[in-house]
Order: C-alpha cells, then sequence, then structure tokens
C-alpha cells in the first residue's frame, strides 16, 4: 500500500515537473518583452506579469486569442495557443515571485 502510493507520488511529482518545464520552454518568447524574469519588461508600457493571479493571465491570453482584448502584437503570440497552453503558462507565470503591489480597496471607494 505505501509502495504504490510512493510510485503514484513520484510520478505525480515528475509529471509536474515536465509540465514546468514545458510552460518554462513555451514562456520563453513572452521573456522577451515581458522580462526574463516577468518582472522586468523592456518598456514602461508592457506590465510585470510575475505573481500575477494565474486565472487572471489565462483570461486575458483568451481574450487576446479571442479578440476580445486588442493588441497586434500580443493577439498574434495568443493565436497559436491551445487552451492548455494558456492554462499552463498561466500557472507558470503566476507562480513567478514578482513585486506587484496590492493597493487596499478602500482607495478606490469613496
Amino acid at each position: 500500500m505505501k509502495a504504490s502510493f510512493f510510485i503514484a507520488l513520484l510520478a505525480f511529482v515528475s509529471s509536474s515537473a515536465q509540465a514546468d518545464a514545458a510552460a518554462a520552454q513555451k514562456a520563453e518568447v513572452c521573456a522577451a518583452c515581458h522580462g526574463a524574469d516577468f518582472n522586468t519588461p523592456i518598456s514602461e508600457d508592457i506590465p510585470r506579469l510575475a505573481g500575477q493571479y494565474p486565472d487572471y493571465l489565462a483570461r486575458a491570453m483568451a481574450d487576446y486569442k479571442s479578440g476580445g482584448r486588442k493588441n497586434a502584437l500580443m493577439s498574434g503570440q495568443a493565436e497559436g495557443l491551445s487552451a492548455q497552453d494558456i492554462e499552463e503558462l498561466a500557472a507558470y507565470i503566476g507562480a513567478l515571485p514578482g513585486t506587484l503591489k496590492v493597493l487596499p480597496l478602500h482607495r478606490f471607494i469613496r
């Protein structure tokens, strides 16, 4: 029983590491603009993505792919991504350490 659990755990960790490696490889093209650490973009008008919520990143990429968001460069990048690619990229980039700051909600409510 313990051996079966250990084997299943090793298989999960191995497949998880392979998924992370695949996502990191897919993310290399994104790093050209967003920075190698996804925290130092090449210009101020390109967002920092490291540490962003994965569901937000996935939605943004899906919207670029569908045309719901308009940006010629991002739409071109997203058009070749599958739904699984988008989920994997979002999880990978969202898990990276970032310097995004969360502003308290009361600053926006008057």
